[in-house]
C-alpha cells in the first residue's frame, strides 16, 4: 500500500471535462482594418484574425475563472468536496500578493472544502500548461489522496492603440483532470526549452500593456518550437522503443500525429509554425517526405541559418500546407474569432480540433501534439492520447458537446462594437485599472444568466464578485451596441462638462 492509503496508482491521466468562456464582446478584424487606415487584409491575412473578443468592465481575470469553475462544477455535477486541488495559470495580475487561486476558493468555502492545494502559476502564456503539470505530478504523486483535481487558466490580452492592438483578445477555460480520462497526456513524452530573454514583458506594475519586441519574439519561439521538438522526437522515440516487443519501431514525425496545435499569438504563426516542424523532419529525413523535396535541402541548410529565410518559409508553407490543413487548422477556430487569449490559447486549439472530428472511433488510440510557450521564455512540447473510456461519466462525447456548445454562443450570441467603441472601452480600462473604489458603469445588458461579475472594488482594494441572475438573453445585439454608444456619448458629455 502506497503512503496515501491507495494499493493502485493511478493510470491514464488527463482531461476528464472542460469548460470555455466566451466573452460577450468583439470586433471585427475588417472593420478595424478600414478604422486604422491599413491595407485590407493587414489584419484578416496577414494575421489570420476575422475578429478580437473583448471583455466590458464587469469583467475581470477574477470573474471569468470565476464562471468558468462554476460552470465546470455544475455541468459535471462534481461537488466542491471532491476537489483536492485546484491550479491557476494566468499573466492578467490584479494583485501582486493574493492569488486568483484564493478568490477562486469562495467557491469551495461555502462547501466546507478549505483542503485545496495549489496556487497560481505565473509566467506569460505558459503558466496554464505549468498549472497542469503540477496538477498531473500531483495525482501522481504520493501526496494524492483521491480526489479531482481543477485547472483554471485565463486571460484578457490588451495592447496599446497601434500596430500590436490587433492581437489582443480573451478568454478563459477550467479543466477537470483526474484518471482514467479520455483524452491523456502521454507519459515519457514532454520535452521544455527555457531561457532568459526580454522578448515580451510587463515591467509596468501600473499599466495594463505589455512591452513587446515583435521581431524578437517570433525568433524566440522559433528557437523554442526547433529545440522541444528534436527533443520530444528523441524521447517519444525512446518511449516507444520501451513499450514496444518489435525489433523496430516507426519513427516519431508529423504523420504520427492525428492533430498538431499549437499556442497561438495570431494564426499565420501556426502556418508558419507547421511549416517550420516540417524543415526539421526534412532534415532528419524522415520517411513521409517526398525524395526530391528531400535531396532539395537536406545537408544543405541547418536550421540556424534558415531562421529569417522567407523564401524558404514560402516555399516550405506550400509544401506543408495539406498537413496543415489536415492537423493544424481545424484547431484554429477559437483563435480565428475571439484572438490571442494568452494562457488557454493552446487548449482552445485542442478543443476546437476535438470538436472539428466527425469520428470519434477515428480518434481513440491518436496522438495529438501541442506546442505551449510563454515569453520570457518558457515552453513545451507534449502529446495527449484520446482514449474510449468505459463505465465512466466523463468521455469525449462529452467534451465534445461542451465544446461545440461554447462555440455556439461564438457564433450566436455575441454582441458586435465598432473599432472606435473598442477604442474607448479599453481607454476607459487603462484609466481605471487598479482604481479604487469602484463600481463599473458599462451596460449590464452584456451579462449573462449565471456569469460571475464584478460587482464593485471597495477603498481598500477588495473585489466583489456576484453570479448574474437576471435575463439578458433577449436583448438583441443592435440594443446592445445602441446602449454602449449612448453610454460612450454620455461620459464624453460630462468629460467636456468637468
Amino acid at each position: 500500500m502506497s503512503e496515501n492509503g491507495y494499493t493502485h496508482r493511478p493510470t491514464s491521466v488527463g482531461i476528464l471535462a472542460c469548460e470555455l468562456y466566451i466573452p460577450s464582446l468583439y470586433v471585427e478584424q475588417s472593420s478595424l482594418e478600414t478604422y486604422d487606415n491599413v491595407s485590407k487584409g493587414k489584419y484578416t491575412i496577414g494575421l489570420g484574425q476575422q475578429r478580437i473578443a473583448i471583455c466590458s468592465d464587469h469583467e475581470d481575470i477574477c470573474s471569468l475563472c470565476l464562471t468558468v469553475l462554476s460552470r465546470l462544477l455544475d455541468q459535471t455535477g462534481v461537488h466542491p468536496q471532491q476537489i483536492g486541488r485546484l491550479d491557476v495559470g494566468t499573466e492578467t495580475l490584479v494583485d501582486k500578493a493574493k492569488s486568483i487561486k484564493t478568490v477562486l476558493m469562495q467557491l469551495f468555502a461555502e462547501n466546507g472544502n478549505t483542503a485545496v492545494e495549489g496556487v497560481d502559476n505565473v509566467n506569460a502564456c505558459y503558466g496554464g500548461t505549468a498549472a497542469i503539470f503540477n496538477a498531473i505530478h500531483w495525482i501522481e504523486s504520493s501526496y494524492w489522496d483521491g480526489r479531482y483535481a481543477i485547472v483554471v487558466m485565463g486571460d484578457i490580452a490588451v495592447y496599446a492603440k497601434g500596430n500590436a492592438r490587433p492581437t489582443g483578445g480573451a478568454g478563459a477555460c477550467a479543466l477537470l483532470i483526474g484518471p482514467n480520462a479520455p483524452i491523456v497526456f502521454e507519459p515519457g513524452c514532454r520535452s521544455t526549452y527555457m531561457k532568459h530573454v526580454y522578448d515580451f514583458y510587463k515591467p509596468n506594475l501600473s499599466s495594463p500593456y505589455p512591452v513587446v519586441d515583435g521581431q524578437l519574439s517570433v525568433q524566440c519561439y522559433t528557437s523554442a518550437l526547433d529545440a522541444c521538438y528534436t527533443q520530444y522526437c528523441t524521447k517519444a522515440q525512446m518511449n516507444n522503443e520501451s513499450h514496444s516487443n518489435q525489433s523496430s519501431v516507426n519513427e516519431v514525425n508529423l504523420s504520427t500525429f492525428a492533430g498538431i496545435v499549437f499556442h497561438t499569438p495570431y494564426v499565420k504563426l501556426t502556418q508558419k509554425s507547421l511549416s517550420r516542424l516540417y524543415l526539421n523532419d526534412i532534415i532528419r529525413g524522415c520517411s513521409y517526405i517526398p525524395s526530391p523535396l528531400v535531396e532539395k535541402y537536406k545537408g544543405k541548410i541547418d536550421l540556424d541559418s534558415s531562421m529569417n529565410d522567407k523564401e524558404l518559409e514560402r516555399d516550405l508553407i506550400e509544401k506543408s500546407r495539406e498537413v496543415y490543413e489536415q492537423k493544424t487548422l481545424p484547431g484554429l477556430y477559437f483563435s480565428q474569432n475571439m484572438g490571442n487569449m494568452y494562457t488557454p490559447s493552446v487548449y482552445y486549439s485542442l478543443f476546437s480540433f476535438l470538436s472539428s472530428q466527425t469520428n470519434d472511433e477515428q480518434l481513440y488510440g491518436r496522438r495529438i501534439l501541442l506546442f505551449s510557450y510563454g515569453s520570457g521564455l518558457a515552453s513545451s512540447m507534449y502529446s495527449m492520447i484520446c482514449r474510449k473510456v468505459h463505465d465512466s461519466r466523463f468521455t469525449l462525447a462529452q467534451i465534445q458537446k461542451s465544446v461545440k456548445q461554447a462555440r455556439h454562443i461564438l457564433d450566436n450570441e455575441r454582441t458586435e462594437l465598432e473599432p472606435d467603441l473598442m477604442d474607448k472601452l479599453l481607454l476607459e480600462r487603462e484609466e481605471k485599472d487598479h482604481k479604487a473604489p469602484f463600481t463599473p458603469t458599462q451596460p449590464s445588458e452584456v451579462l449573462k444568466s449565471g456569469n460571475m461579475y464584478l460587482q464593485s472594488v471597495d477603498k481598500n482594494y477588495r473585489r466583489f464578485y456576484e453570479k448574474f441572475s437576471g435575463n439578458n438573453d433577449t436583448t438583441d445585439n443592435e440594443t446592445i451596441q445602441k446602449l454602449y454608444t449612448e453610454y460612450f456619448q454620455t461620459r464624453q458629455t460630462n468629460d467636456d462638462t468637468h
